[in-house]
């Protein structure tokens, strides 16, 4: 079933799944947007010399120069960018440098109808008014959505996530059951990696100050996982760590699965 948007950040599947939605932010949308301008204006520059050496030498009617100056303008701003952005499915040289990729509001891939609406509204927004309609537009949206984006349906997603970490924590034996019920997604980002450092280090740790260290992440883990299972600190602290990183990795996982599906321009299941 389609995707709906859920909240700013995420999309919520069919089957009532949200999924992590990261929007580029909007300095990198506006270097990606000036890298394409630039790209724009050189094209439109070697269009032009070649529009004035056909007149020049009679491949096209003097009469026609209005026209070619029209052609050539629309080349240039409108087909394209609408063109290279369905080619590459979202990705122009501006995306590509900044690491990111046009993508519908709900996550699917953008087409051909998608593209030529924002070139269309980029004409006036970032030509005509030299950038400042999109960057107010853009400054004042959760998504850092330009005003073609809010019109043509879609947004610029993050392609550069995370890369997957290796050596996957153990979880203690005695919390197998209890990993399937427990609530640690509200643990602060920070006090994670906390209890991530301990847990690596905990093997070249003094006993004395190894049971103190867990004790003490235990007491500050304590009020973030639900329910609290009856075990020593360190077995908590450890348990806390397994659960939240294979949680994590199926999050990563299914990300890497979306962006595969938008490369290869297939529509998402």
């Amino acid at each position: 079933m389609p995707a709906t948007v859920f909240a700013q950040d995420e999309v919520l599947t069919g089957e009532a799944v949200a999924l992590d939605v990261q929007p580029i932010g909007f300095f990198l949308r506006a270097l990606g947007a000036l890298i394409d301008v630039l790209v724009g204006i050189a094209v439109i520059v070697l269009l032009g010399l070649a529009a004035v050496w056909a007149l020049s030498h009679g491949v096209l009617p003097t009469n026609t120069q209005g026209i070619v100056t029209v052609v050539v303008i629309v080349l240039g701003t409108v087909v394209l960018p609408a063109t290279v952005e369905t080619a590459t499915h979202g990705r122009s040289l501006g995306k590509l440098a900044v690491g990111g990729r046009i993508v519908r509001a709900d996550g699917g891939a953008a087409g051909l109808r998608h593209a030529l609406i924002r070139a269309a509204v980029g004409v006036f927004e970032i030509w005509l008014t030299v950038g400042a309609v999109a960057a107010l537009t853009g400054a004042f949206t959760p998504r850092a959505q330009r005003l073609g984006d809010l019109i043509a349906g879609t947004a610029c997603e993050r392609t550069r996530v995370p890369t997957l970490p290796g050596g996957v924590a153990l979880l203690p034996p005695q919390l197998a059951d209890w990993q399937h019920i427990a609530d640690v997604g509200r643990m602060p980002e920070r006090l994670a990696r906390r209890c991530a450092q301990f847990v690596r280090q905990a093997p070249a740790m003094v006993p004395a100050a190894r049971a103190r260290q867990a004790q003490l992440l235990a007491a500050e883990v304590a009020p973030f996982v639900s329910p609290l299972p009856p075990v020593d600190p360190e077995t908590l602290v450890r348990g806390a760590v397994a659960v939240r990183r294979d949680r994590e990795l199926r999050a990563l996982l299914l990300q890497n699965e979306r962006l595969a599906a938008l490369t290869s321009g297939e529509p998402r299941r």
